[in-house]
């Protein structure tokens, strides 16, 4: 087909269509483009010769827009889109945000709160027996009984709040093809138990064999050490190969996990990537301005999934696993060409990559057979002896991508392993990086500084980024080019506190680098740092872990990592005081603040207020006076 999928009857209409065989409920705008998820799905249903329509951000207050399509023959699809719709509405302080990036024109408010459930519920008012199927990462990433940041409580398995009748983890291309073909000759949706990457409710676990039954819900629920208990099975089992069938109670109710399914093929990938995507947002939205996340990927390609980097603040290996799956040159090449024919493109290719770009390859040979190491990183707390280190295809690729007539440009924006680069002793893919592929500014997450916190978020420390950044800066300083490296790091993570917090500030200071925006961690469900968070153990080692959760306490190791900004300064001088770092309060050189100029002990800070109300009594200064002194205060 040559056109977008159907959204109205008329649109089934014009294909001849009087019923659906699956309709998809979408929390986002739909984008028919490869890099959403609901896309994906819907197209490669159409290519085995399903009809599908889409229903994209339907109004949830009552089932008639449920209904603006009839009646699926073989099944409903929900997702609530691209991001975790908890995540998408708030941020970390639990606030709400001002905009959508996935709605039209970036409204916010057009999807509810734990858009799954929501929707699946609409759907059980209206069709009670119809197949009902649902996915994405929400779905996803909440599929066992999980800690919900947003009301600071453990939540039952989505499956089970959603009444659906399978649950689909992973990115499900596979599960969808097998799902598909099972429904259409026959199957009814409680008798499909075998597809690997699903998830299933049931009253008995009696047919099971060679599983792994975890802690239940209540349990998990009544006990933190439970909880931590249940979460390392479940994180240690996620492998395709090796991993092994899970169950977990839910009162009178089990969900099962089948184990992922299996890594993609190249094959496979490619077809993926080379259906007919429209490679837009939906006509429907013009006058609305369009749906903002496309400006991030329309110009962007994907080269591969999956990531065995294994961040623990990252959920990328419950969700895509561990395994990289890549796709051919050829396919990457066919994409480039498509994009050039795109009438508003300048000639610059925003990006190519995957969760990280540099990861083009498995990480071993033996992954192939054996699946990942139970238990272990290839590059934490060093790289692994079996690790392959060549960037060489990555490259190749790159090269050919910018021979391409009508292509000025290649950059690379998505995530960079900078301790792999340096694993692989080989500076010609960095020169070459730096010659051809950034522009203007590498960005990398460090993430933080200190020991105790990079060993438990599973990053290389201080020492391997600053051997990258001398490097980084010694190839462009050779190849006379101005270029700077952009280190992204977070505050509050498990294992930080203020002591942490001022460790980084200190070489903040030390390296002049003053950072424009902080990510305060967020406990988004199916990380292990979530896990750490909620519980105040580490899952994997028994190990006690400090966490920030006070508010103000986040409040004040944010304002360490920007401890220059004015703004923060009441917040940077009680969190030296508390912390018993007054050395840093003065006018030495390694002093991060100065002295109040009033010289009184600020007694509460705790609103960001009495400093300011201080200054503003001072009233025999005039305001030019007043002014040079606030500048000479930070």
């Amino acid at each position: 087909m040559t056109d977008f999928l159907p959204m109205t009857k008329e649109d089934m209409a014009k294909r001849g269509w009087e019923q659906l065989d699956f309709l998809f409920i979408s929390g986002d705008a739909y984008v028919d483009h490869p890099s959403f998820g609901p896309a994906i799905i819907c197209r490669l249903l159409e290519k085995y010769g399903y009809k599908v329509g889409i229903i994209a951000q339907p109004d949830w207050r009552s089932t008639s827009d449920f209904k603006r399509l009839g009646k699926p023959r073989l099944g409903i699809l929900v997702s609530a889109g691209n991001l975790d719709s908890m995540l998408n509405k708030f941020t970390a302080a639990k606030k709400y945000r001002s905009t959508d990036n996935y709605s039209p024109g970036g409204q916010a408010g057009l999807r509810p709160d734990r858009a799954t459930i929501v929707y699946c519920n609409r759907i059980r008012e209206i069709w009670k027996h119809t197949p009902l199927i649902i996915g994405g990462i929400e779905a996803s990433l909440r599929r066992f009984a999980h800690y919900d940041y947003w009301s600071d409580s453990v939540r039952r398995s989505i499956l089970i709040d959603s009444r659906a009748d399978l649950l689909i983890y992973g990115m499900g291309e596979s599960q969808i093809k097998e799902l598909a073909a099972q429904l259409s000759n026959g199957m009814n949706i409680t008798d499909i138990r075998d597809i690997p990457g699903t998830c299933y409710p049931t009253e008995s676990i009696e047919h099971l064999w060679d599983y792994i039954e975890t802690p239940s819900y209540q349990d998990v629920t009544a006990n933190k050490v439970q909880f931590a208990e249940a979460f390392k099975t479940q994180y240690l089992e996620q492998d395709a190969i090796r991993g092994k069938t899970i169950a977990q109670g839910h009162g009178e109710h089990y969900v099962v996990q089948n184990p992922p399914a299996m890594p993609l093929s190249t094959a496979d990938m490619d077809e993926i990537y080379d259906l007919p995507y429209q490679r837009t947002y939906h006509p429907s939205y013009i006058a609305a301005g369009g749906v903002p996340a496309i400006q991030e990927v329309k110009f962007s390609i994907v080269s591969h999934r999956g990531c065995y980097g294994s961040c623990s603040f990252c959920a990328l290996y419950a969700h895509q696993g561990r395994m990289i799956q890549s796709r051919s040159q050829e396919s990457i090449l066919r994409e480039a060409a498509q994009i050039v024919q795109l009438p508003d493109f300048k000639g610059y290719i925003h990006d190519v990559g995957g969760p990280t770009a540099n990861f083009r390859q498995p990480a071993c040979e033996q992954q192939a057979d054996r699946g990942t190491c139970r238990g272990k990183q290839c590059l934490f707390p060093n790289a692994c002896k079996s690790l392959n280190t060549s960037h060489h295809d990555y490259l190749e690729l790159l090269r050919a991508i910018r021979q391409i007539p009508g292509i000025k440009k290649v950059f690379v924006r998505s995530g960079l392993r900078y301790d792999y680069l340096l694993a692989a002793n080989d500076m010609g893919f960095l020169r070459e990086l730096c010659e051809h592929h950034v522009s203007g500014q590498l960005k990398v997450a460090p993430e933080h500084i200190s020991p105790k916190v990079t060993n438990l978020m599973g990053k290389s420390g201080k020492n391997t980024y600053l051997k990258f950044k001398k490097a980084y800066e010694q190839i462009n300083i050779d190849l006379g080019k101005k270029q700077y490296l952009v280190p992204y790091f977070m505050s509050s993570h498990p294992g930080a506190g203020l002591k942490e917090a001022i460790e980084l500030a200190e070489f903040l200071r030390d390296t002049s680098y003053r950072p424009e925006q902080v990510q305060d961690f967020i406990p988004t469900p199916g990380s292990l740092s979530t896990c750490m968070y909620y519980t105040e153990i580490h899952p994997l080692t028994g190990e006690k872990v400090y966490v920030a959760k006070n508010h103000h306490d986040k409040r004040l190791q944010r304002a360490l990592l920007q401890y220059r900004d004015p703004k923060n300064y009441n917040l940077v001088y009680e969190a030296l005081s508390k912390a018993g770092r007054q050395d840093l309060i003065g006018y030495e050189p390694k002093c991060l603040i100065r002295p109040p100029r009033n010289k009184q002990p600020i007694t509460s800070v705790s609103n960001g207020e009495s400093l300011n109300k201080s200054r503003r009594s001072n009233s025999s200064r005039n305001q030019k006076t007043k002014k040079k002194a606030r500048f000479n205060d930070y």
